[in-house]
């Protein structure tokens, strides 16, 4: 194996020249990655070889001319991002990082797929440096890159809105390579109409178009014209076919001047349809699906090498002037780094108090003393807590200027709007009801719950700034996918869901969420927070807004519940949130707090009743502490003793209370424990009838308690 860098090499063109240029050490280049590509997923057995081996010209040609970055400076602000969103070809990208000296190397190639390697089967997030996203489920790469081109315009305005195009150290590009694949994942249409409704002109997209997938040819299932439908979107659109002539001809002269135009296009977003075939130059499975998803075999990769000149018997060979060549982008990175430097230090001394913000938000440090502007609720009212979660957003908005967010078509309901903020659109796009400028800070996302949430997962990775997005709770299942990958990438997305169980009433089980709570909290390293006061919602926003590991939905009733009044004797702070669980109202006999019976365990809109209850089982003598469980996670990673504290290993007699399944549970009550929970589909009628009519009240409750104290006898 051969990784030497140095020796003599030809300069490839900087990506702002006006003219295009290809050498000898360029095609060998690009031919080394195809056999790399083939030697990679024959070693492992497994993977995805055939998009490897085509688009090599064209993501060569990307790195080495058109992205700007510089490899030994992965986080450089400046940069361009680059995201792949087919991320089973997960070695388009590796031979590039490879190639360009991101601290790939051949042994890393030889490693795909295979356990603690940097290069696993799909690119992931902080695991591989030069990887800005993981793009798993096919859709969610290009539906993210919207939301990197939303983070970098947001920024820009925050920063140095005045400055005139291609001016500012906070203008990039946003580049994408997209497959089939994903033009047929909805989510892509969800967002990629956004993208043209937002007129994003730093944003462009090369559509691999090979008509192949697993199942072969796409006739089978694909034969829209997708160019038509971008451009009903409203984007700038090209077409670069290989295969025109008849033969196939890797015009990258053509396709450069594609990229040019593209990049020149600032008021739409652009797609470049680039006909490809799959496998191309593979002697026999070129163009088929075999080369699609499965190694080459044998004689095929031999076959491979003796078309391009590589000898059969060798593999993983890479010669040190083609590296040395491909690794010169390193010196053109630096050159360009510095030539951003200077900008951004003139930047800096001129804005000095934008700068002195950039420093905090890059940090990841919110602002002394920004909770102290948190509002306190007046007990003895009863507010909705999706109200009083909306005027936490305004409370903190003016001290926080990186908090931005919006609703799929809810606004009113989820209450998510900054009051006072421009909307984040063109002018243009302005209505009687909504004034905006391409800067503004309250997202609009339409009828489009998915995008949303991959649109936030982009904006958080491509900006130190901290969205939100807004939906009822039972629309989280249309964003799980996006969800996930927060999760799995540990960037911390927000998530509000508003109208969170049957007490949102006459709108049905259709939009009454019963298994949503249970099945997002199944979810590895997302906080599912559920208050149960507007004092909860609170330190509840003041906890997520801290927390810059992992993501995080606040789910909010529609309902009015009451605010309670934490100086009443055995109540506790609102600021018990924080951790998770705390005793809400501990049991008090004789104007003393008692040692409890019973512990009543509930969470959000059920608090209430498991508070009425305890009234009326301390009426009959029985000692009850109420727990609200605002976040099983927090309260999960407190230490044992607290938990303890919270939860007493001696008192067995428990009662959980939660509209929704019951799973989950019964791991806190205990074999003597009772579960009070909604186990099927809601119905339509008032709030107050449905809990009713399926057992979720003060008396359910009360009952319950009793029967598990005798059972725990």
């Amino acid at each position: 194996m051969h990784t030497v860098q140095g020796g003599p090499h030809i300069v490839a063109p900087l990506a702002d020249n006006s003219e295009f240029a290809w050498s000898d050490l360029d095609q060998r280049a690009v031919d080394t990655a195809r056999v790399l590509a083939a030697d990679a997923v024959e070693k492992v057995g497994n993977g995805h070889p055939g998009t490897a081996i085509s688009l090599a010209p064209a993501a060569y040609l990307i790195f080495q001319q058109h992205l700007r970055h510089d490899p030994s400076d992965p986080a450089w602000l400046g940069r361009d991002r680059f995201v792949l969103s087919p991320g089973h070809t997960s070695l388009t990208l590796y031979l590039q990082l490879f190639l360009s000296g991101y601290g790939l190397e051949m042994e890393d190639l030889a490693a795909l797929r295979t356990w603690g390697a940097k290069t696993p089967g799909h690119p992931e997030y902080g695991h591989t440096a030069g990887v800005e996203i993981t793009t798993g489920p096919l859709g969610q790469g290009l539906a993210s890159a919207v939301g990197f081109a939303y983070g970098q315009r947001r920024m820009r305005g925050m920063m140095d809105a005045a400055a005139p195009a291609g001016t500012s150290p906070f203008d990039h590009t946003v580049w994408v390579i997209a497959s089939d694949g994903d033009l047929q994942e909805g989510v892509t249409s969800e967002a990629s109409s956004l993208a043209g409704h937002q007129e994003l002109g730093n944003l462009v997209v090369i559509y691999d178009e090979n008509h192949i997938s697993i199942e072969d040819d796409t006739d089978v299932a694909f034969t829209e014209n997708v160019l038509g439908r971008y451009e009903a979107y409203g984007w700038h659109t090209q077409r670069v076919d290989w295969t025109k002539t008849g033969d196939y001809v890797e015009d990258l002269a053509e396709l450069d001047a594609a990229l040019r135009a593209a990049k020149a296009e600032t008021n739409r977003p652009s797609i470049i349809s680039l006909r490809t075939i799959i496998g191309f130059p593979a002697p026999t499975k070129k163009d088929t699906g075999g080369i699609h998803g499965s190694k080459l075999g044998g004689s095929e990769v031999a076959g491979l090498k003796t078309v391009l000149g590589f000898d059969p018997e060798e593999s993983f060979v890479i010669a040190d002037e083609v590296l040395a060549h491909a690794r010169s982008v390193q010196e053109r990175g630096t050159a360009a780094r510095a030539s951003w430097q200077q900008g951004f230090d003139a930047w800096s001394a001129a804005n000095p108090e934008n700068a002195a913000l950039l420093t905090r938000l890059e940090s990841g440090e919110l602002p002394a003393g920004w909770d102290e502007n948190l509002p306190e609720f007046e007990a003895g009212k009863d507010v909705a807590t999706r109200s009083a979660s909306g005027k936490v957003i305004n409370s903190v908005a003016s001290v926080l200027p990186e908090l931005w967010g919006g609703s799929a078509d809810l606004a009113g309901s989820n209450n998510t709007t900054i009051e006072g903020a421009s909307s984040f659109i063109p002018e243009s796009r302005s209505t009687d009801s909504w004034k905006g400028n391409p800067y503004g800070r309250v997202l609009h996302f339409g009828i489009r719950e998915h995008a949303a949430a991959a649109i936030v997962n982009g904006i958080t990775l491509a900006s130190p700034t901290r969205a939100y997005s807004g939906t009822f709770l039972i629309f989280s299942d249309y964003q799980r996918p996006a969800i996930r990958l927060s999760a799995l990438m540990g960037v911390p997305s927000i998530y509000v869901w508003t109208h969170d169980s049957i007490g949102l009433g006459e709108d049905g089980p259709t939009h009454q969420p019963v298994e949503q709570l249970a099945s997002l909290r199944a979810i590895p390293n997302l906080d599912v927070v559920r208050p149960a006061d507007a004092n909860e919602v609170s330190f509840a926003w003041k906890k997520i807004l801290e927390t810059t590991s992992n993501p995080a939905g606040i789910i909010l009733s529609r309902q009015n519940l009451p605010v309670y009044d934490r100086s009443e004797l055995g109540f506790g702070a609102a600021s018990g949130t924080e951790k998770g669980a705390y005793v809400l109202a501990d049991a008090t006999a004789n104007s003393e707090v008692v040692t409890p019976q019973v512990l009543l365990l509930a969470t959000g809109s059920e608090v209430s009743l498991a508070i009425e209850a305890r009234e009326a089982l301390q009426a009959q003598g029985v000692g009850a502490r109420v727990v609200s469980i605002p976040c099983l996670e927090w309260f999960n990673k407190q230490d044992a003793a607290y938990r303890e504290s919270v939860l007493p290993a001696a008192i067995k007699a428990r009662v959980s209370v939660e509209a929704g399944v019951a799973q989950g549970w019964r791991e806190l009550v205990g074999d003597a424990g009772r579960i009070i929970s909604l186990d099927h589909y809601g119905a339509s009628a008032d709030y107050k009838r449905l809990y009713s009519e399926f057992g979720i009240t003060t008396e359910a409750i009360t009952a319950a308690a009793l029967d598990s104290i005798s059972a725990a006898k």
